[in-house]
């Protein structure tokens, strides 16, 4: 009986951890089964991101690059060739029209129009000595027809004197006609001279100069450029379009731009002019859109680079929601662990809309349907759309909204939802890395 006590004793000890081993698995079960079903609707709220409907500014853009070029300007060259003999003006300088630039060496010149005007006062001369022997051959002829008529001179007297006054006035008519052409040699020698002054066409500002003092100019096959003169006081920018989005560009349209020393400064014009004829760079088309606007402070300049935006549509002061939203519209609910569970399972505490057309209709980002949205045109033009709104206990509701302008980061509502109201715009699924993970940039 001595031996028996000791072995009742050491069962004891392990029927009681054997017990305790048994029993805390089940009292884990049993809370993680008590957490999902009383929490399980607080965890499901927990596995999105949400943002609150906000009022703002939106804006539908077509974006491209251009540049900045004056919208009158002029090449001044030389028109005769010679040595550049002096720059009066440097890049920068403001000038008026008729101002004086530069200066050819004139030698040439001068010496062609001083030619010209000795060879003329030669043929004024010889003008006057032919008028006097015409006088002469007139006085002669009508002496020999006096003669002739009293028969006191032979017939052939009477013909030479007609002969020479005829001679004389022919020989006079031609020394009139060379004394017209050297007057035209001389104008255009006179004008050359003048050509050796360079003077401004227009009033405007030296934007490039680019021929050098002392360099010599030749004219016989093309007019050297010396100098650019542009006003500066209404600038055209340039931009070029992708033939994707030239369909959305209109005459007239609203534009602006901003520059990269700009400080973020708007200069805002409308769509003057689409050239019809694009430009081909590595197999890319694009074609060139061009709007003026007014410079008074000077500020933009010559060849800046400036980043354009066409505005197709836009809203003032309107609630606004994220493009994400609306991709979330049908998002499948996340399962623990990070997998995704079906589509037609909505997430606990989500409450299916009456009348939802099935888990396509405004769907994320599935054929057809897009971003959420209907078929329908881009820009202003209303369309519906599909979003996951939380109530005040958190649950998730599906509800139709009416769209209005929207772009790729924003969309504005103009019904079916309430500004402060917060929507579903995202995911947070664990993936492994401690990480949220992220909807797609759309």
């Amino acid at each position: 009986m001595n031996d028996d006590k000791p072995s009742t004793r050491t069962a004891r000890p392990r029927w009681g951890r054997r017990a305790v081993l048994i029993l805390v698995p089940l009292l884990l079960a049993g809370g993680w089964y008590g957490r999902s079903a009383f929490l399980g609707e607080r965890d499901a709220a927990t596995n999105y991101q949400f943002s609150a409907v906000q009022r703002g500014d939106i804006e539908d853009v077509v974006t491209a690059t251009g540049t900045l070029q004056p919208r009158d300007y002029v090449d001044v060259g030389a028109q005769v060739s010679g040595q550049l003999r002096k720059i009066h003006v440097e890049v920068g300088d403001t000038v008026e029209a008729g101002q004086l630039l530069a200066e050819i060496d004139p030698t040439v010149y001068r010496a062609r129009v001083d030619a010209s005007r000795a060879q003329l006062r030669n043929l004024r001369a010889q003008l006057q000595d032919r008028e006097a022997q015409l006088a002469l051959a007139q006085i002669q002829l009508r002496r020999q027809r006096a003669l002739m008529a009293e028969d006191a001179t032979t017939k052939e007297s009477l013909q030479t004197a007609e002969a020479s006054a005829k001679s004389a006035a022919a020989q006079l008519d031609a020394l009139r006609a060379q004394i017209e052409q050297i007057e035209s040699t001389l104008r255009a020698d006179e004008a050359n001279l003048q050509y050796a002054r360079i003077l401004s066409p227009m009033a405007g500002t030296v934007v490039s100069i680019s021929a050098r003092q002392g360099q010599t100019l030749n004219t016989n096959q093309q007019a050297p450029v010396v100098m650019r003169i542009a006003d500066l006081s209404t600038m055209t920018v340039q931009t070029q379009v992708s033939e994707a989005d030239i369909g959305r560009v209109k005459l007239g349209m609203e534009a602006y731009f901003t520059t990269l020393g700009g400080s973020g400064k708007r200069w805002h014009g409308k769509l003057e002019k689409v050239e019809p004829t694009p430009t081909v760079t590595n197999n890319v088309v694009l074609y060139n859109a061009l709007f003026d606007v007014p410079n008074p402070d000077g500020r933009l300049m010559t060849q800046m680079t400036a980043q354009v935006f066409f505005v197709v549509a836009q809203a003032k002061d309107a609630l606004l929601i994220p493009m994400a939203a609306l991709a979330q519209g049908q998002a499948r609910a996340p399962q623990a662990g990070g997998a995704a569970a079906p589509a037609a399972a909505p997430p606990p505490g989500t409450a299916q809309p009456a009348g939802n057309g099935g888990p396509g209709r405004g769907g994320g980002m599935g054929a057809g349907q897009g971003r959420g949205l209907t078929p329908g045109a881009t820009g202003a033009a209303p369309r519906s759309g599909t979003v996951r709104v939380a109530d005040a206990r958190g649950a998730l509701e599906e509800r139709k909204v009416e769209l209005g302008v929207s772009n790729r980061v924003q969309a504005q509502v103009l019904s079916g939802l309430a500004e402060g109201e917060r929507v579903v715009s995202g995911l947070v699924v664990g993936n492994g890395t401690g990480r949220p993970q992220m909807t797609p940039r759309l």
